[in-house]
């Protein structure tokens, strides 16, 4: 399986951006699409995740409210609209999937940088 973000840019404080995370390879059948970022300095955390066949969602709560994960099964496609940026968004944001309930994230994409300003 191999995954490729794209969608990052600079954008405004206040401003939006979708991320996209295309999957290829072998049928894509993992468990759930995840969105992890890290920003200059500082550790990868979880941003959000979407499971792949019931797209049940799941946030850090530092973005609920302004992201919204979502996943297009046709397409293999996973997205991230993350609206009201913030400069502490600023990151590189990547897409991952897994694939079982509980286990960890072993498919990663390259990153995308998000870059948002004050």
């Amino acid at each position: 399986v191999q995954l490729q973000a794209s969608g990052g840019g600079l954008v405004q404080s206040g401003g939006s951006l979708r991320l996209s995370c295309a999957a290829s390879g072998r049928t894509f059948n993992s468990y759930a699409m995840g969105w992890f970022r890290q920003a200059p300095g500082k550790e990868r955390e979880f941003v959000a995740a979407c499971t792949w066949r019931g797209g049940s969602t799941s946030y850090t709560d530092s973005v609920k409210g302004r992201f919204t994960v979502s996943r297009d099964k046709s397409k293999n496609m996973g997205y991230l609209q993350m609206n009201s940026l913030k400069p502490e968004d600023t990151a590189v944001y990547y897409c991952a999937a897994k694939s079982a309930p509980g286990g960890t994230y072993i498919y990663w994409g390259q990153g995308t940088l998000v870059t948002v300003s004050s």
